[in-house]
């Protein structure tokens, strides 16, 4: 079921989250990518991670890496900043939107290689590689919209710009994950405080 080897933290939670908002702020008022401190613990392991970002509940950006080199810390600064200008499906942030953009933060279990039989809609999310295609769909967008395994497997095929039922090919390579999933609503402090930040 490939689960996280642990749970993070309320701390560390918050200190990501921290974290993404610097960036965003700073990738959006500034133009520059936000330099992270040396991080300790959870914060300095590699681990694959995405940040979503949504206005008034609304998605406006979502970036993230699978199989980073870098520490959490870092993943997180680099995937915010992009999810804030380089998501192609949406207009970058401006600094007027700031304060209206909630964030959330996937941290992601290592990535297996699994039998579509495999799959638990709400639980793992999806991987699905085919001909250099490569579609990513968190666990929570199954849960979200009450998918069943199958839509599950289709829409990530759709995701990677193949045919729905590219899953059932042999060739078609599976590959599931599991995400300890937060955002600033869980912890609204960080967002008041850092929304007090970005105003002066």
């Amino acid at each position: 079921m490939c689960p996280l080897d642990s749970s993070l933290r309320n701390e560390e939670k918050r200190n990501l989250l921290d974290i993404a908002r610097k960036a965003i702020v700073l990738i959006v008022t500034e133009g520059r990518q936000l330099e992270v401190a040396a991080s300790q613990g959870a914060l300095a392991a590699s681990s694959g991670a995405f940040v979503t970002l949504r206005k008034q509940r609304r998605l406006c950006g979502c970036i993230g890496r699978l199989l980073p080199r870098e520490s959490l810390a870092n993943v997180v600064a680099y995937c915010a900043a992009a999810a804030a200008t380089e998501d192609p499906r949406f207009s970058r942030l401006i600094g007027d939107e700031l304060a209206e953009v909630d964030i959330e933060i996937s941290v992601l279990s290592p990535v297996q290689t699994a039998q579509p039989e495999d799959v638990e809609a709400g639980l793992h999310g999806l991987v699905i590689t085919s001909n250099e295609r490569r579609g990513v769909l968190l666990p929570q967008v199954a849960r979200e919209h009450k998918w069943s395994r199958e839509r599950f497997l289709e829409e990530t095929c759709r995701k990677a710009g193949l045919d729905a039922n590219a899953w059932k090919d042999p060739e078609t390579q599976v590959e599931i994950f599991t995400a300890e999933t937060f955002s600033e609503a869980d912890f609204p402090v960080v967002l008041a405080e850092n929304a007090d930040t970005t105003e002066k």
